[in-house]
């Protein structure tokens, strides 16, 4: 793996002297410490994470205790004291000694200022460790930046080789962090295609718990790489101890916590090293991906508004650019493209105050066209038989209509029935000497990206794209199949099992050639839905699917959990047509408008099948969502009650920096009679700011008893408000669903 990849290139780096005592480093962020003891040649051991403390207190925390076998070690190696527990590094001597023993050779602290992934320039504190084997000129360096603005640091690894030949590394994690044993929690997410996002909180025991994906291409559709640690008892959002870990990785990962009889639970997180030795040559360097931590003294939601403010401003394009409200051709039309429709849907959106329609899946094909979903990936020209104008066409009628427009392509993918796999079979992932495994459709076939000629390929499909059609303002990037069969008909077979690597290097290389040539296009990151929900990718995407499934009841419970580590402005919300096309739910339209309005809004439906009725609601819901759009695309995340309480209530809220506005969410999750919920109190307001209270989205014969009321922020925070169960609506359009959104404005 080239160390481009993952490896930040400092800009500006200030060297400290090579110290050769003992010594202590913090690492400061605004509010926490990160303090490590680097001893020469020795194992640089972990001291303290948490709440900043002050500088001469770094020598003054008492060592961590050693009882019981307790191995503190920053990034513990295979074969040297480190074999019964779970190790970071192992790897396999040109001689086949498999031990390891990795300790300080020198360290350096210095300055930052440089590109963040994104573009953005960020700064920072950088701590590099430079570790050696005593025995083998083998070469670990430890890296840990700290960020100067924000409660992020970031920790990766870079290997080198320096023996006479090629080494195998058959462990190498990206960081290591020990967790103080006590009443700790974990909260993770796991979930399945159409199901993802689900919530697990558990308290850690002894044992081993791993957390892994092996698909391939989408390691967010099951289980997800980022974890929470609540350190002083079962997890609440707004109060207690937490630390995240976020590997920001676009591949086959694994996190590990190893509990044993000493005194912390030890995490590991970074590439997944099943089937993925890595045969390090000569001079080579590896990098690991990062891992971003963060800690909080305010529960869950401040450990994600701590992601939250750095995703928008160092891992996401645009984050800090409004997003536009869209309607994508999807669900409105499956593969039924063609050129009245797709002009009849942007002038619909349009009537409604959408600003972007999007044609998806549907619109290309030629010897092979594209009407279900077993042909034609690959083959990325216009099917004139649906759209005889051609994108031309499209183009000029989003301009008739006064939208902007958007398409779909799913460029890392063909079909055996498509014109490019019967020129280039040898471009697909497959097993050497064995027949291709086929995916959806009994067709779809991955395309692999280790090879330069593919990288340049699905380069071409946007570049064609994008350089024909420079008003094309969005792009949704699809991807819905994994690594189906392991092996790769471009890497020698002495190299087989660099294949889930080097396609993510692949893929990254395409992506920033993309961004560095197309830097303003809005695109979309989809895999099977939310598959490719995590931070390796993000920062070349503008935001991500979080879901196919669009109902709104659920779709409550994925934004929750996806909240935990992405902003509102990464997650595409959109309001669906009913019965809903994943779950057969019917729910009430001002429902899915309140659930769609608490992420980046949009619209997954055919308007034309709408009432005029119906088409008021979401008119008045667009704009009053343009209202609100900079508080929930750019305020700080309050998750008030959780989904998962078993209760049925569910809230949320949204709070601009200034404190001067926020947004608050209310949904009942199941009907009963005799129900009790409690009044949700508010946070993050001013408490001496007085605001006055509007709800949007009215469907009410009379407005709420508070309408237009002005409430200190204290009282708001203290009290909360009663909320009713029910609407009051006549009778023919009373629903079972209830659910409030309300505007708070400083006065």
């Amino acid at each position: 793996m080239k160390k481009a990849v993952y490896c930040i290139i400092a800009l500006s780096l200030a060297l400290t002297a090579t110290v050769a005592k003992a010594e202590r480093v913090a690492l400061n962020t605004p509010s926490n410490t990160l303090v490590i003891d680097v001893t020469k040649d020795a194992e640089p051991k972990f001291v303290y994470y948490g709440k900043r403390i002050l500088t001469e207190e770094k020598d003054l925390i008492p060592s961590p205790t050693t009882e019981n076998w307790s191995s503190l070690e920053i990034y513990p190696a295979y074969g040297a004291n480190h074999i019964q527990g779970e190790t970071a590094f192992a790897m396999r001597h040109v001689d086949g000694n498999l031990s390891t023993s990795l300790v300080c050779r020198e360290y350096s602290v210095g300055e930052v200022k440089e590109k963040a992934p994104n573009g953005a320039m960020r700064s920072g504190s950088l701590l590099a460790i430079s570790l050696y084997d005593p025995l083998y000129p083998v070469t670990v360096t430890l890296s840990y930046l700290a960020y100067s603005d924000l409660d992020i640091i970031e920790s990766w690894t870079e290997i080198t080789n320096n023996e006479k030949k090629t080494v195998t590394l058959t462990q190498f994690m990206s960081s290591a962090m020990p967790i103080r044993r006590g009443n700790v929690w974990l909260s993770h997410v796991h979930g399945s295609w159409a199901s993802e996002a689900q919530l697990t909180q558990q308290p850690l025991h002894n044992g081993l718990l791993r957390i892994k994906n092996k698909d391939g291409l989408r390691n967010a559709t099951s289980d997800r790489q980022e974890v929470m640690f609540s350190l002083d008892g079962s997890p609440r959002e707004n109060e207690g101890d937490v630390i995240g870990a976020a590997l920001m990785y676009s591949g086959n990962y694994s996190v590990t916590i190893d509990t044993g009889e000493d005194e912390y639970h030890h995490f590991f997180a970074g590439i997944n090293p099943d089937n993925s030795e890595y045969h390090l040559q000569k001079g080579e360097t590896f990098a690991t991906p990062h891992v971003a931590y963060t800690f909080s003294d305010e529960g869950l939601s401040g450990a994600s508004r701590n992601y939250h403010r750095w995703a928008r401003r160092y891992q996401m394009r645009h984050g800090n650019e409004e997003r536009m409200i869209l309607l994508n051709s999807w669900e409105g039309v499956y593969f039924d493209i063609n050129q009245e429709g797709m002009d009849q849907m942007m002038r619909d959106i349009k009537s409604m105050g959408g600003e972007l329609f999007v044609m998806d899946d549907g619109w290309f094909g030629d010897k092979y066209p594209r009407n279900v979903d077993n042909s034609s990936l690959g083959d990325w020209v216009v099917d004139t038989r649906k759209l005889p104008d051609g994108i031309e066409g499209l183009l000029r009628d989003a301009r008739k209509n006064g939208v902007k427009f958007g398409i779909w392509i799913e460029p890392e993918m063909a079909n055996t029935t498509s014109e490019l796999y019967e020129k280039h079979p040898e471009w697909i992932i497959k097993a050497p000497g064995r027949k291709p495994v086929l995916g959806r459709g009994g067709t779809q076939v991955v395309l692999d990206l280790a090879n330069p000629k593919v990288q340049d390929f699905v380069y071409g499909v946007v570049d064609n794209l994008l350089s024909k059609f420079p008003e094309i303002a969005y792009i949704k990037w699809d991807a819905n199949a994994p690594v189906m069969n392991h092996g790769s008909q471009y890497l020698p077979m002495d190299r087989q099992s660099h294949l889930f690597i080097a396609y993510h290097e692949g893929l990254l290389k395409v992506c920033q050639r993309i961004r560095e040539n197309y830097p303003d296009v809005v695109v979309q990151v989809c895999a099977s839905g939310g598959g490719r929900a995590n931070y390796g990718l993000l920062p070349y995407f503008d935001e991500f699917w979080v879901s196919d499934n669009t109902d709104a009841l659920q779709r409550i419970y994925m934004q929750w959990t996806t909240s935990y580590f992405y902003p509102a402005i990464a997650m595409a919300s959109h309001i669906s047509a009913v019965p809903n096309h994943a779950v057969f739910r019917t729910t009430s339209l001002k429902y899915r408008c309140d659930v769609a309005m608490s992420g980046r809004l949009g619209m997954e439906i055919q308007p034309k099948n709408m009432s005029e009725e119906e088409k008021a609601l979401c008119r008045q819901a667009i704009s009053d969502y343009k209202t609100i759009r900079p508080v929930v695309q750019f305020g700080d995340l309050y998750r008030l009650h959780s989904p998962y309480s078993g209760d049925n209530l569910a809230s949320l809220m949204y709070v601009s920096e200034d404190k001067a506005k926020a947004v608050f969410y209310w949904y009942k999750l199941e009907c009963f009679k005799n129900e009790h919920f409690p009044k949700v109190k508010m946070r993050g307001l001013d408490p001496e700011k007085r605001y006055r209270i509007h709800e949007l989205n009215r469907i009410d014969l009379t407005p709420l008893p508070f309408e237009g009321k002005v409430l200190s922020g204290r009282y708001l925070m203290d009290n909360g408000l009663d909320i009713p169960y029910t609407h009051d609506l006549e009778w023919s359009k009373k629903t079972d669903w209830a659910s409030r959104v309300l505007y708070l404005v400083a006065e």
